[in-house]
C-alpha cells in the first residue's frame, strides 16, 4: 500500500514524517504533497484529485489533512468530500459497494498544535521544562477544546518553559514531537480519527480498482 498526503503546510509535513512510520506497517510507503496554505488547497483540490482519478494504482490511497482553524469543521469537512466524490473517488465517510474506501479526509481540531497536547508526555520529553502535570489542568484536559488558538497557546506553554522567547518555530517543533509521539495514548479526538483512518486503510481487502472517466 502506498498512501499520498496532501497538506496546508510544511510543519505539517514535517509531522507526518515522523509520525507516519508509527501507525503504518514496515512495507507500506507514503509521500507528502505540501501546498501553500489551506486556501491554495482546497483550490487545488478538486483538479489534482481528477488528475489523480487517472492514472491511481490499485494500491494507492489519498489522505488529506487540514486544519479547522475555527471553521465550520463540519463544512469544511463537506467540502473536502464533494471534492473526492466530484472526482470519482469513496471516502471514508461514503464507502463504495464493497465498504472500501480510497480518500480519507480528516481535519485537525482545531490545529495540528492541539494534537501536541494530546500527548504530554511527549511534549515533556521533547521540553522537559514543561510540567508533566499539564493535562491535569482544566485548559488541557481535552485538546481538541483548547481556547484562543492551539498554537498561540503551545507557544506560551513553551515559552513559560524557557523555550523560543523569540516565537514558535512551527517546523522545529514538528520534527521534535512526532518521533516522541504514542499514537495509542493521544487524548486528541481528532488525532485518534486520523489513525484510525489510516489503519482502515491497510486492514485486509481487496484493492479497490480504479477505472479512468
Amino acid at each position: 500500500m502506498h498512501i499520498e498526503f496532501f497538506v496546508e503546510e510544511e510543519s505539517a509535513e514535517a509531522f507526518l514524517q515522523g509520525l507516519v512510520p508509527k501507525v503504518i506497517s514496515e512495507g507500506n510507503s507514503f509521500f507528502v504533497h505540501v501546498f501553500q496554505g489551506k486556501r491554495d488547497l482546497l483550490g487545488h483540490l478538486p483538479a489534482r484529485l481528477k488528475g489523480y482519478r487517472n492514472w491511481l494504482p490499485v494500491d494507492w490511497r489519498i489522505a488529506v489533512l487540514v486544519d479547522e482553524d475555527r471553521q465550520d469543521c463540519k463544512r469544511l469537512k463537506a467540502e473536502l468530500e464533494a471534492a473526492a466524490r466530484g472526482a470519482g473517488f469513496a471516502t471514508k465517510t461514503s464507502l463504495d459497494q464493497r465498504g472500501q474506501f480510497v480518500v480519507l479526509n480528516r481535519v485537525a481540531i482545531e490545529e495540528l498544535e492541539a494534537w501536541y497536547f494530546g500527548d504530554v508526555e511527549a511534549l515533556v520529553k521533547a521540553y522537559p521544562g514543561v510540567p508533566p502535570t499539564l493535562d491535569r489542568k482544566e485548559k488541557y484536559r481535552e485538546p481538541d477544546a483548547i481556547p484562543g488558538g492551539t498554537w498561540e497557546t503551545l507557544e506560551r506553554v513553551l515559552q513559560r518553559a524557557g523555550y523560543f522567547p523569540a516565537g514558535l518555530p512551527k517546523m522545529e517543533v514538528a520534527r521534535k514531537m512526532a518521533p516522541l509521539m504514542d499514537p495509542q495514548r493521544n487524548r486528541s479526538k481528532s488525532f485518534q480519527h486520523f489513525v484510525a483512518g489510516l489503519r482502515a486503510f491497510l486492514e485486509p481487502s481487496e484493492p479497490t480498482p480504479v477505472k479512468p472517466f
